[in-house]
């Protein structure tokens, strides 16, 4: 029962408006009353103005519209007007455009008269909101031309830019507001920054590896993950830094090439960095004779590495076996040493020249990677006899490389291209 009477009252309103648009229409009209409908009407129409060709007929409650109007929107607009008039039955709306030249012209060039005028009316208030506008901006650009702050409060110049340029950019945007809302236009702001945000937001996606880029310079600028002259290893480059700028890393190759990685790439890449500890390993294998003592090998090999004078004590040497192969054993052999003051190219080959030598003279074979072939007939001329090393240590410093560190220097004392990292800045 209680749901009964709750479908009753939901249903009631919409009850009443149906009976209220299915109105009854009258039985009888008298001529008075379609004269008082057509007077009303055409009293309204000659108030609000722009109907002057248009005439009224009302005939039993029917109202018909007959003439000329300028524009669809006066059509629709006559028709609602009708429809509310007390008596109305029905609207017949029979109206044209017009196609009156001066008709069309009179009403737009009386819009821009009036427009006109109210512009010369407010060009005081026009020339103070453009004096403030340019006081605001100017005060925004003399701030961000005084170098001194943000020199200091910026890590690197290219920081220090961005920051000038986001004082200006607010000072700009402080001054349209401040304009604005002396002219009494504050909405207009809305839709501008609204359309600005939309257009930014496109641009973003169309430029996106550009933006990424940016942001990547400016964390990289930050973080210092490495120091000017660092040797690195990025993405599999391996090269000596020259400069961070704001679009690329630039390393210089053992081989004198330049590498410029995107900055995008370098902060989401595993970055290397040789030159952050001073002591660095080389690596190098070494075969001996299956049927040799393999621990006076390894011993005698440890022993001549850790002997080598740049070779460092601490860490110390090591060797351990690697494979056992058809050829022979396979050793590895690691040695320390100061890359500050030897070069590691250089000292590996030394060490791998040392240890050569040390084994041939304690009678350990280093075996041949290749198959031995049988002659029937012995050679018409004996084998030359192999020549001593010599037991001289080469100078393994690093001022052999002088010819790449001038290339290096010469790159780094260029001053058309300003460089985002600090020698004294701190690295992460």
């Amino acid at each position: 029962m209680r749901a009964f009477i709750l479908i009753i009252l939901l249903l009631w309103p919409v009850a009443a408006v149906a009976q209220d648009n299915a109105a009854p229409i009258a039985t009888e009209t008298s001529a008075r009353d379609d004269t008082a409908i057509r007077s009303r009407i055409s009293d309204i129409i000659a108030v609000l103005g722009g109907y002057e060709s248009v005439d009224v007929a009302v005939q039993e409650g029917v109202v018909t519209l007959t003439g000329e109007v300028l524009t669809p929107q006066d059509q629709t607009a006559l028709t609602e007007l009708a429809q509310r008039i007390e008596g109305v039955i029905a609207v017949r709306n029979n109206t044209v455009e017009t196609t009156d030249l001066d008709a069309r012209l009179t009403p737009a060039l009386e819009r821009f008269r009036t427009r006109a005028l109210q512009l010369v009316s407010s060009l005081p208030l026009l020339g103070i909101a453009l004096v403030v506008f340019i006081v605001i901006v100017w005060v925004g650009l003399a701030l961000a031309r005084w170098q001194r702050p943000w020199k200091r409060l910026a890590p690197n110049a290219f920081i220090a830019q961005i920051m000038q340029q986001i004082i200006r950019l607010a000072f700009v945007v402080l001054g349209l507001v401040v304009a604005l809302d002396i002219l009494g236009a504050t909405a207009l702001l809305g839709t501008i920054l609204g359309a600005a945000g939309i257009i930014g937001l496109a641009l973003g996606f169309a430029v996106k590896d550009t933006v990424e880029n940016f942001i990547a310079s400016i964390m990289l600028s930050i973080r210092q993950p490495f120091a000017p002259n660092d040797v690195v290893e990025i993405n599999g480059d391996i090269g000596t830094v020259i400069r961070l700028t704001s679009r690329a890393t630039i390393l210089l190759s053992p081989d004198g090439n330049h590498i410029r990685i995107p900055n995008a790439t370098v902060f989401s890449s595993r970055v290397v960095n040789y030159t952050q500890n001073a002591e660095r390993r080389f690596l190098f294998p070494i075969s001996v004779s299956r049927d040799c003592d393999l621990a006076a090998a390894r011993s005698l090999i440890e022993r001549t590495v850790q002997d080598l004078p740049f070779v460092l004590d601490q860490p110390r040497a090591a060797v351990w076996i690697e494979t056992l192969e058809a050829g022979g054993v396979v050793m590895q052999v690691a040695g320390w040493i100061d890359q500050r003051r030897s070069s590691l190219p250089l000292a590996q080959g030394e060490a791998i020249r040392h240890v050569k030598r040390a084994l041939e003279e304690d009678g350990f074979e280093i075996p041949d990677n290749v198959q031995p072939i049988a002659l029937t007939r012995a050679p018409s001329d004996p084998s030359p006899a192999h020549s001593k090393e010599s037991a001289d240590i080469a100078e393994v410093s690093p001022g052999q490389e002088e010819a790449v560190s001038d290339m290096i220097k010469a790159e780094r004392n260029r001053e058309d291209t300003p460089d985002l990292l600090r020698a004294d800045g701190q690295k992460e």
